[in-house]
C-alpha cells in the first residue's frame, strides 16, 4: 500500500482529524474498567483474571510499537491505520466470540493480544506523518492526535455503559456489546484511513542529498544505541510510572484519605473525580504539549518531574486535610501524565530528526509497558501490606507516595543528561535514498 500523497491545496489541517479518528478508537482502553464487573458475575472471574485483556492490551501496545515502528515508517500511515482498524476491531470480535461462548480465553486473546498490537499500531500510526505536516508546531500536531488517545474513555465509558444496560450483563449481552463495538470502531477508524495523506515533496535537484531531510538525522537503529534515547525511556518511564500510579486507583485512593473525616467521599463523588482526572489528562496532552513549542521540550519536562514531584509531596504530607488540595495536586500530575506521551515525539523530533522518527517513538513505548506494570503494582502492593499491618485511610499510600516522588526525581535527573546527539550516530543519505526521503518532506506548508 503505497503512501497517498497530498494533491496540491491539499490542507495540513484534514491530518489531525483523520489521526484522532484512530486514537479516539483505540483510547477505548482506558474505559476497559466498564466491563470488569459484568464480566466477573458473567464468567465467574477475580478482579486479577478481569484485569488481564486490558494489561495485556498494554504490554502488546509497547511491544508492537517497538518491532513495529519500522514497519510503519517504510509503508506510511494509511497501511499503519489498515493494520490497526482490522486488529483492533478483530479483537472486539473475537471477545464477542469468547462471551457469546463463555470462553474467557478468546477474550483475552481477542482484546488482550490482537487489539493490543493494533493498540500499538495505531497508536504511532499518525506521528511522523503529523510531524512532517507541522514542522513548526510539532507540539501542537502530536498533541491534537494523542489528546484523542486520553479522551477516547469520555466516549467510550459512558457509550458501554448504556449498551451493557440496553443488552443486559449476562454473556449473551456483553458479546452483543463487544460486536457493536467492532463494527462501531471499524466504521470510525476507516475515516482516517481515507482521509490521510502524506506531504508533496519539492523535485530533488541534481547532486547528492538535495533532497534529504534537513538537520540532525538518526536511524532508529543508531538512536537505541545513543544515551539519549535511554535517558528519554527513563524519563517517560519515570513520568508514566507516576501518573499511572494515581490513575489506576484513583476512586479508592480519594476515598481512603478521606474516609475518616466528617465528609467522607461518596461513590458518586468518586466517580466524579476519576472523569475529572480523564479531562486533565486530555487537556495536557494538548495544553503542554502546545506549550513544548513555546519554551522548549527539556523545559517542559523540568515542569512534569519537578513540579510533578511537589504534587506528590503535597498530597503526602497534607493531601488528607483538604480535598481541594488532593483534587487539585491530582489533576495537575494527571495533566502531566497526558503531556508527557504528547511531548515525548516532539521532543525524539528534535534529537533524532524526522527520518525514522515513527520507528524511533515505537522503540520508546517500551517504557509505557513498563510503566503500566510497575506503577499500579508499587501502589497496589504497599496498599495491601500496609492494609495488612492495621494501617487505613491516607497511610495506606504514604510511602508509595514518596517512591514516586524519588522516581520522578530519577526523570528529572536524567532529562538534565539528555545532550545533542554526537555526530557520529548522523545518518548520512545516499543520493537515491536522499530522493526517496524528499517525499516525505512538504513542498510549502500552509501557513497555520
Amino acid at each position: 500500500m503505497s503512501p497517498p500523497v497530498a494533491p496540491p491545496g491539499w490542507s495540513r489541517w484534514l491530518v489531525p482529524p483523520a489521526a484522532l479518528s484512530v486514537h479516539l478508537s483505540i483510547g477505548q482502553a482506558y474505559a476497559w474498567s466498564v466491563f470488569k464487573p459484568p464480566l466477573e458475575s458473567a464468567l465467574g472471574l477475580t478482579g486479577t483474571q478481569s484485569a488481564l485483556p486490558f494489561q495485556l492490551a498494554i504490554v502488546m501496545l509497547g511491544l508492537s510499537a517497538a518491532f513495529g515502528g519500522t514497519l510503519v515508517e517504510r509503508n506510511g500511515p494509511r497501511w499503519a491505520m489498515t493494520v490497526a482498524l482490522v486488529c483492533f476491531s478483530s479483537g472486539f470480535l473475537i471477545s464477542a466470540l469468547g462471551a457469546a461462548t463463555e470462553q474467557y480465553g478468546l477474550i483475552v486473546l481477542g482484546y488482550g493480544f490482537v487489539g493490543g498490537i493494533g493498540l500499538g499500531i495505531g497508536y504511532i500510526s499518525p506521528v511522523s506523518t503529523l510531524i512532517k505536516w507541522f514542522p513548526d508546531r510539532p507540539g501542537m500536531a502530536t498533541g491534537i492526535a494523542i489528546m484523542g488517545f486520553g479522551g477516547g474513555a469520555l466516549i467510550a465509558s459512558p457509550w458501554s455503559a448504556q449498551m451493557l444496560e440496553s443488552f443486559g450483563a449476562d454473556p449473551s449481552g456483553i458479546a452483543l456489546a463487544f460486536l457493536v463495538h467492532g463494527l462501531a470502531y471499524a466504521v470510525f477508524m476507516t475515516l482516517g484511513v481515507l482521509l490521510v495523506r502524506v506531504p508533496r515533496a519539492a523535485e530533488p535537484a541534481a547532486g547528492a542529498g538535495a533532497g534529504a531531510p534537513r538537520g540532525v538525522q538518526v536511524s532508529a537503529r543508531s538512536a537505541v544505541r545513543t544515551p539519549q534515547f535511554w535517558c528519554l525511556w527513563v524519563v517517560l518511564c519515570t513520568n508514566v510510572t507516576a501518573g499511572i500510579g494515581i490513575l489506576e486507583k484513583a476512586a479508592p485512593m480519594i476515598t481512603d484519605f478521606f474516609a475518616d473525616s466528617s465528609t467522607p467521599v461518596s461513590v458518586t463523588a468518586a466517580a466524579g473525580f476519576v472523569a475529572l482526572l480523564s479531562a486533565a489528562n486530555m487537556a495536557g496532552r494538548i495544553g503542554w504539549s502546545s506549550s513544548s513549542d513555546l519554551i522548549g521540550r527539556k523545559n517542559v519536562y523540568r515542569v512534569y518531574l519537578g513540579v510533578g514531584a511537589l504534587m506528590y509531596a503535597l498530597i503526602a504530607l497534607f493531601g488528607d486535610s483538604s480535598k481541594p488540595l488532593f483534587v487539585l495536586c491530582a489533576l495537575v500530575i494527571l495533566s502531566f501524565y497526558g503531556g508527557g506521551f504528547a511531548t515525548i515525539p516532539a521532543y525524539l523530533k528534535d534529537l533524532f530528526g524526522t527520518y525514522q522518527v515513527g520507528a524511533i517513538h515505537g522503540r520508546l513505548l517500551t517504557a509505557w509497558s513498563t510503566a503500566g506494570v510497575l506503577g499500579p503494582l508499587i501502589v497496589n502492593w504497599i496498599a495491601d501490606r500496609q492494609e495488612e499491618a492495621g494501617r487505613h485511610g491516607a497511610s495506606l499510600y504514604t510511602l508509595s507516595l514518596f517512591i514516586m516522588i524519588g522516581l520522578l526525581a530519577v526523570g528529572f535527573v536524567a532529562n538534565e543528561l539528555v545532550r545533542p546527539v554526537h555526530a557520529r550516530h548522523h545518518h548520512v543519505p545516499a543520493p537515491r535514498e536522499a530522493a526517496d526521503a524528499a517525499r516525505a518532506q512538504p513542498q510549502q506548508p500552509e501557513s497555520a
